[in-house]
């Protein structure tokens, strides 16, 4: 797999037919095989959804209003012998940077994730649904069957916020009665970090991805499920994914940790720790690290991901996924010589 990740902020590169076409021509020119693309974000889909206009009445993205940015991408890709997975990159949250929790809280209030003081639970600007919650699991599930049943996808992705939730939340009503009812009436810890808090939570979500996972063999066994969590054990402690559990489960076909190190050291352990501790008997060639190649104003230096890329093929890990498109526009000498030949 050589990889990116295509996204609708700090990128036009779906704002049109044409921009979708170049940036589609422009990994093929550099060697990518596969693109995940955005197809969930700040409360919105990025395809014409009938699952998201019977909750909030909107039924895409008001930027791409009288577009399907999703079918468009399918379309270029195949052109070029590029896959396509569906990325649901807002996973569990309902917004950003709102307090009210976006369209989707304010019309479903009952969905919100609670912290311990009662508030919609917030982490790193972002507002949360409540991921425990049955009806909020079945309107994610809705949204990802809605596309595998409707587009001619390769694959569907999670990330670090699918499925997950913060481990400041599960303090609402509904989380508490479930705990209470399996532990002898008793609440659930103040302690936010407990180690049998966290990992009765991670459960409940392993769980949902159980029968999320179900429900997509069900449908198409053929469309792969990748998932691209945080770094272990953070992923658990902060957002409650216990991924090398999904591992051993044998739920998910790809794994792409978030491996965003900005030293090759820090990635070294990274990479090692991943695959002497967490892969367990998981199919190595079927993990690829995400790689940063930009945020902000941050580019690594391609000696870096040079001997990135030498210790992933001498790990025998055949291939990565970058985040994200806008950073190969820098590195295009580099992708040429490296993935071209």
């Amino acid at each position: 797999m050589r990889g990116v990740w295509l996204t609708s902020v700090a990128s036009d590169a779906l704002h049109s037919r044409k921009n979708i076409k170049e940036a589609v021509t422009l990994c093929h020119q550099l060697g990518f095989n596969t693109i995940f693309v955005v197809t969930w974000n700040s409360g919105y889909t990025l395809y014409p959804s009938e699952v998201l206009k019977s909750i909030t009445g909107k039924s895409i993205d008001p930027l791409f209003e009288g577009r399907d940015p999703l079918q468009e991408l399918i379309e270029e890709a195949k052109r070029v012998n590029i896959k396509v997975h569906a990325w649901f990159e807002f996973g569990f949250s309902a917004s950003y940077k709102d307090s009210t929790g976006g369209s989707i809280l304010q019309a479903k209030p009952e969905w919100a994730s609670r912290d311990q003081s009662g508030k919609i639970t917030e982490k790193n600007g972002f507002q949360w649904m409540n991921a425990l919650h049955p009806e909020v699991q079945d309107f994610i599930k809705s949204l990802i069957l809605e596309v595998i049943q409707n587009y001619e996808i390769d694959g569907i992705q999670g990330d670090d916020r699918l499925p997950a939730l913060p481990s400041n939340g599960g303090y609402d009503d509904f989380s508490v009665s479930l705990y209470k009812k399996e532990h002898a009436g008793n609440e659930p810890p103040q302690n936010e970090k407990d180690y049998d808090w966290i990992k009765w939570r991670s459960a409940q979500l392993n769980s949902f991805l159980k029968e999320l996972v179900q429900e997509i063999r069900n449908q198409d066994p053929k469309v792969i499920i990748s998932m691209a969590p945080s770094i272990y054990p953070w992923s658990e402690e902060n957002y409650l994914q216990d991924w090398p559990a999904w591992l051993s489960m044998n739920l998910i076909d790809i794994i792409i940790p978030q491996v965003y190190r900005y030293n090759f050291d820090a990635y070294q352990r990274e990479i090692d720790k991943i695959i002497d501790e967490q892969l367990g008997n998981f199919n190595r060639s079927h993990f690829y690290p995400g790689v940063l190649l930009q945020v902000d104003d941050y580019n690594p230096d391609p000696l870096l991901l040079a001997k990135t890329i030498d210790y992933n093929r001498s790990c025998h890990i055949k291939g990565e996924v970058f985040f994200f498109f806008e950073g190969i526009k820098k590195y295009k000498q580099f992708f040429t010589d490296r993935y071209k030949n």
